[in-house]
């Protein structure tokens, strides 16, 4: 009887921790008559590892949807596009045979590989973010052994052969530069190479350069020589740090303003931006996995500081080369289950509340933020939702691609908004996004014609919560009328991993679930546009956790 009591008590209590938890109200407030700062498309920057993916099939596929996605020219970053090799593309790898030499050490360039490359990123009218590495076979210090067979699970210094190398001439890679960027320029046009931007190599300051700072700065000296000999208007920078890497950001930039340049010998080196890495750290606790939005934010916090040390830097492009949840793209669920957040919307819901930190941390540094590299692109010829961190797989867009397509249709000036249920950038920054209470933020934006409104419920714990009532008022808007278009993600919405688990799980779908799988992938909307009038008080709406809605108001 006592035992039976208790359970009747226990479950009373549990129930009535699931209805107070369930009553989360978001009262959010959009005022668009009072802008903040121009809504830069800083998300429209992606990269990854394996260049040779590029022009394949679902590379393809996906570089035409996110140039169609985006209102301004993506820019791409990639690595491998001057280590050597026949263009087998491998998980970590690629290669373009850029450099080689006959046998009496006289270089052979060959662009047939890297061409194809940049031509599929300018016929969609899309940019190199062009990065300068890695080291060519014939010019590594230690060639041997040189292409790695790494995969998910194996240890990753298994990566770092040969290409990881200095040159053992640095006068032969500052002509390889040279080279490039003049046939750059002869192919694509003076215009459109100005427009790109070039960086060398990618942390030197891990596990990615074998060789000491002075020599990666040795490194960047005549790469810089040989692209402004070539292009003196071509815009270079440095240096791609880790995370962690802010005092060697700090030793890189005092280089480049004030010490001795190895090529010139004179005080200073061109530097037209700046670039580091900012990456999050999830972790699974009890069997759940918990996102570090705070990690990220904190690597772009220590990175900022540093930057703002130096009044000659003031207003210089700053690019944030790699932005992302976590680490290692190439590295699945089955090894790495702290990666489980990839496939639902929980990567959705983390990439739409840490973008608008980055706008208000930049914000208040006064950075000339142009953009933050999303580092997830497609993996080639894998199981179906295997765990990579990527936009699509198979061809079929994954629900955080839908997350740009919202961020696509903010355009203008982000305006002022305040939520009672969005934790301050402070407390983020001190302890993440841990409470019990989910962080329900908003980002508006808005221009003559239209506004928009993003919001979002988001938690570091991959657990689903119950759905929450968010109210939104929307002040400053000239007109009493007004036409709401809603778009969602969520586990009905926008979300081709949950039709593919509707389906089975199935890793040979038809092609009618193929189609089915494409359909579910789009950004859907929920319902029909409808007529609204912002004076009669807020729209409301109920939104799940991990989920995401833009109201689009024309």
């Amino acid at each position: 009887m006592k035992t039976a009591k208790i359970s009747l008590l226990a479950i009373a209590l549990f129930a009535a921790v699931q209805v107070a938890y369930s009553q989360n109200k978001a009262s959010i407030e959009v005022n668009f008559n009072k802008p903040v700062a121009p809504m830069k498309p800083i998300w429209a920057w992606f990269g990854y590892d394996e260049p040779n993916y590029t022009y394949m099939k679902d590379g393809q596929k996906l570089l035409t949807d996110i140039a169609r996605l985006s209102p301004v020219p993506v820019y791409v970053r990639a690595h491998n596009l001057l280590t050597s090799g026949d263009g087998t593309p491998a998980l970590k790898w690629g290669s373009t045979n850029a450099y080689t030499e006959d046998a009496n050490g006289k270089p052979i360039y060959n662009w047939t590989i890297v061409d194809r490359i940049f031509d599929t990123y300018v016929k969609r009218g899309m940019k190199p973010l062009a990065q300068i590495g890695f080291m060519p076979e014939a010019l590594s210090t230690k060639p041997i052994p040189y292409q790695h067979h790494w995969k998910p699970g194996t240890r990753y210094e298994e990566i770092l052969t040969g290409w990881a190398y200095p040159p053992k001439d640095y006068q032969k890679w500052s002509n390889l530069v040279y080279e490039w960027v003049k046939h750059c320029v002869e192919r694509y046009g003076q215009k459109e190479v100005e427009s790109w931007f070039w960086e060398v190599w990618n942390e030197p300051d891990g596990a990615y350069w074998k060789s000491t700072q002075a020599d990666f700065f040795k490194l960047y000296d005549y790469a810089a020589a040989g692209l402004k000999r070539a292009l003196p208007t071509a815009k270079i920078g440095g240096a791609n740090v880790t995370g962690g890497g802010s005092k060697y950001l700090e030793a890189f930039l005092n280089h480049c303003l004030k010490d001795t340049n190895y090529v010139t010998g004179k005080i200073g080196s061109p530097l037209d931006a700046v670039l580091f890495h900012a990456k999050g750290s999830p972790r699974v606790v009890n069997g759940t996995v918990v996102m570090n939005i705070r990690t990220e934010l904190r690597n772009v916090d220590a990175n900022y500081k540093v930057i703002s040390k130096f009044p000659q830097l003031k207003n210089i492009p700053v690019i944030i080369g790699e932005f992302d949840p976590e680490g290692c793209a190439a590295c699945g669920m089955s090894t790495n289950p702290e990666n489980a957040y990839r496939n639902g919307t929980m990567y959705s819901s983390y990439t739409a509340a840490s973008f608008a930190r980055l706008y208000e941390l930049t914000d208040q540094y006064n950075i000339n933020l142009l953009g933050a590299v999303s580092w997830s692109f497609e993996f080639e010829n894998q199981p179906w939702f295997a765990g990579f961190r990527d936009l699509a797989t198979n061809g079929v867009n994954k629900p955080v691609l839908n997350v740009f397509r919202m961020f696509g249709k903010m355009s203008g000036n982000r305006v002022a908004v305040k939520s009672n249920l969005m934790y301050p950038l402070k407390t983020v920054l001190d302890s993440s996004i841990r409470k019990p209470i989910p962080d329900i933020g908003v980002l508006a934006a808005g221009s003559e014609k239209s506004a928009t409104v993003l919001v979002w419920n988001y938690h570091d714990e991959d657990k689903k919560g119950a759905i929450d009532s968010i109210s939104v008022a929307l002040n400053g808007l000239t007109k009493k009328e007004v036409t709401i278009t809603h778009y969602r993600i969520d586990d009905e919405h926008s979300n081709s991993y949950a039709a593919w688990k509707q389906m089975g799980s199935p890793q040979q779908p038809t092609p009618a679930q193929i189609a089915q799988l494409e359909k579910s992938s789009e950004l859907k909307t929920i319902g029909k546009p409808i007529k609204f009038n912002p004076e009669k008080g807020p729209f409301k709406f109920v939104l799940a956790r991990q989920g995401i809605s833009l109201l689009k108001i024309d």
